[in-house]
């Protein structure tokens, strides 16, 4: 269990520092930049938020994984979840204020639905995704994807009305209900599996290659092919929207970096050096809104840009020698702070709350 557990938050500790480079790249980069550099740190986008939605799928599983509870603790277990959604969802919408493209709230819809689903079979997880996907797919019909964008600057307008928060609460917005659900359904489903077993570790990397793969070779034939326009973009189109391929595609992904990081948590798991990368995992929610608040100003104020208004972009090396220099800074913070705590800032008051 020790093993299973680094090797989780080895691959949060990863997911984060994945967010720091998409959003700092996002609000700083250079989106023109057609260097070898700016590909590779596009490589993170998309990747690093399904990886972490998974994985707080696979926390919340986790959370719940013996083999018998009695009907009391099933209730504290379902209220401790729901507590907790609420507390994302209030903390999520503060955030956005500053932060439009926040995660968290929508984690706090993910969550609600969760503790419907905590004490189920596991193959009623794959089941939901399913249906999170097939729902977010029948929706294109009838409400055009664009509704409520300016794709130009990524703002989503009537975010703050009634029917743009649902709508892109369920729908359309940044990692909408419909249908990012999926990854964190799929999330619970893998943490269900006992990742102590080299054998589990092997398929779900090898399942993870053939989804990646497959769908970047239909991509690419695709592509090669003479195809309606709507076509080539369904197989083509990358975050906003979510189509089908893409889901596929960052669920492969995902799969291959959660099985590595568990192979890898196996083998260095009494190593201080992990132990302290893992404390930096398990403060996820602390460096999510830590980046998102003093990394930005930091960030703005060192490049003499600023964070408001539309900042000249800087060098793809920036963003990136900016983004592991924070992640470093984050690793001492957890380090230091676990000394004393046993959870990070932010994850103590969640659990006061």
């Amino acid at each position: 269990m020790k093993q299973r557990i680094i090797g989780f938050d080895l691959a949060r500790a990863y997911a984060i520092l994945g967010m720091y480079i998409v959003n700092f790249n996002m609000v700083f980069g250079n989106h023109q930049d057609q260097s070898l550099l700016n590909g590779f740190l596009s490589l993170f986008s998309g990747n690093s938020s399904t990886v972490f939605v998974m994985l707080a799928g696979m926390g919340i599983a986790l959370m719940s994984n013996r083999t018998s509870y009695s009907p009391e603790e099933k209730r504290g277990l379902r209220n401790t979840v729901l507590k907790r959604a609420g507390f994302l969802f209030a903390a999520g919408l503060l955030l956005a204020i500053w932060w439009p493209a926040d995660i968290l709230h929508f984690y706090g819809g993910y969550m609600l639905l969760a503790a419907c689903l905590l004490f189920i079979d596991k193959r009623y997880y794959i089941l939901a995704a399913l249906f999170s996907v097939l729902v977010f797919h029948l929706l294109l019909f009838f409400v055009p994807y664009e509704t409520g964008w300016n794709f130009e600057t990524l703002e989503y307008q009537d975010f703050w009305t009634f029917n743009g928060f649902i709508r892109s609460t369920f729908y359309n917005g940044w990692n909408s209900i419909f249908p990012w659900l999926a990854y964190f359904a799929i999330g619970m489903y893998l943490g269900r599996l006992d990742w102590t077993q080299r054998k589990v570790q092997l398929q779900m990397f090898s399942l993870g290659l053939c989804l990646f793969l497959g769908v970047n070779l239909l991509q690419y034939c695709v592509e090669r092919l003479t195809v309606s326009q709507e076509i080539l973009f369904f197989f083509s189109a990358d975050y906003l929207p979510p189509f089908l391929p893409f889901l596929i595609s960052t669920m492969g992904s995902g799969f291959m970096l959660i099985a590595a990081f568990m192979f890898i948590g196996n083998k260095v798991a009494d190593i201080p050096f992990a132990k302290h990368l893992a404390q930096t995992g398990k403060m996820t929610l602390t460096h999510y809104v830590s980046h998102l608040t003093i990394g930005l100003l930091v960030f703005g104020f060192i490049s003499v840009n600023g964070y408001a208004g539309h900042p000249a972009p800087v060098k793809p090396v920036f963003v990136l020698l900016f983004s592991v220099a924070y992640f470093v800074f984050s690793y001492y913070f957890s380090k230091i702070w676990s000394r004393a705590f046993k959870n990070g800032p932010l994850e103590t008051v969640m659990r006061w709350v």
